[in-house]
């Protein structure tokens, strides 16, 4: 008797009058919202402009959601163009069946045009919105739990996973591995050394989304080991796992041949981003030296402000000399006109009061 296990919802959808919605596609939204906050803020960190992770998501999520069903499709072909199969249910993305492996390399596609058309190096991007997709990834892989899909080997550990049975599709009844929860948290865990590791070593030019690809790669190995659904298996081992395994090797070709040809990280992320900001700083700055009554900047005299600074630093070395300080400031805000008789008398004398005062301290 089993006494402990994560409960499966009993359904995958709830209506809303004539609008459904479901828990798997709610998932996959929730996620690609979380992937692209976080990369924006990592992409305003390295120097870019706010909201152009976002407009080039417009193009990566599109062609990311048909790459990731594409994959699916052509992997797991049976339940669509097999002897019973149903191709028009190859459309139906709100029913599962996204592979990652798809997803991102025709989500980089779609990155790529979108990086393209604002004069944005890819790599640069990629390594600002590599943790988001780990984050997202996680997010996204409750859309399994909701479907009641994608769970491991039976097994009555306190954390197994409750399924269903349901003939029609041949699922069986039972307590099963959450292999949904495993990857969650890896990716969760992936996120997390990323962003250590981007932080440590200062990662660029897409050393830190092969970080990203690596990481995920070794933990999708043994918990697509793990799996039990239906796939196609390739020397013993399920295709996925191949895949993890040849990715994996080619992340790390990269990161090691990209720190040895581009070592350290990119200056400029996005031109004309620090431009903008030189601009709006010396604009913020002019602000702060104008009039406050009427916004007018201030015309005070060079002579004066010249004075001024020297009266403050004689003040600052010796406060004897304060004296001596305020009468230049004083003489140095007259007009050359305006100046009278008895202001220029007084200007030997208060020169000659800050001379004494300094000689004195000096011996």
């Amino acid at each position: 008797m089993d006494l402990a296990f994560i409960p499966s919802p009993s359904v995958g959808v709830v209506h809303l009058g004539p609008i459904p919605l479901r828990g798997y596609a709610f998932c996959i939204i929730i996620g690609v919202f979380v992937g692209v906050w976080l990369g924006n803020k990592r992409w305003v960190q390295r120097g870019g402009r706010s909201g152009t992770v976002a407009d080039i998501a417009v193009w990566a999520v599109p062609f990311g959601l048909v790459g990731g069903r594409l994959y699916h499709v052509i992997t797991t072909y049976e339940p669509y163009f097999g002897p019973n199969g149903h191709p028009l249910d190859a459309f139906k993305v709100w029913e599962g069946g996204l592979g990652i492996w798809g997803a991102v390399a025709l989500g980089a596609v779609g990155a790529w045009i979108g990086c393209r058309r604002r004069g944005i190096p890819l790599p640069a991007y990629a390594d600002a919105l590599a943790p988001g997709l780990a984050l997202g990834q996680a997010i996204g892989r409750w859309g399994n739990w909701f479907n009641q899909e994608l769970y491991g080997k039976p097994t009555d550990v306190p954390w197994a996973l409750k399924i269903s049975s349901d003939p029609a599709i041949g699922r069986v009844g039972g307590t099963y591995h959450p292999t949904f929860l495993y990857e969650c948290l890896w990716c969760i865990g992936v996120a997390a050394l990323v962003i250590w590791a981007d932080k440590r070593f200062k990662l660029g030019h897409g050393r830190a989304f092969a970080l990203y690809v690596a990481a995920y790669c070794a933990g999708r190995a043994w918990i697509e080991y793990m799996r039990v659904d239906e796939a196609h298996h390739i020397l013993g081992l399920r295709l996925n796992v191949w895949t993890a395994l040849i990715v994996f090797v080619l992340a790390v070709a990269y990161f090691v041949i990209s720190a040895k040809r581009s070592p350290g990280r990119e200056a400029v992320v996005e031109p004309g981003a620090q431009a903008e900001e030189g601009v709006e700083g010396d604009a913020a700055e002019g602000g702060t030296d104008g009039d406050g009554a009427e916004g007018k900047l201030s015309v005070e005299k060079p002579a004066a402000k010249t004075a001024a600074k020297t009266a403050a630093k004689a003040t600052a070395d010796d406060p004897a000399a304060e004296s001596g300080a305020d009468a230049a400031g004083e003489s140095a805000q007259d007009e050359p006109g305006d100046q009278k008789p008895e202001d220029a008398a007084d200007e030997p004398a208060a020169d000659a009061k800050a001379a004494g005062s300094g000689s004195a301290k000096k011996s």
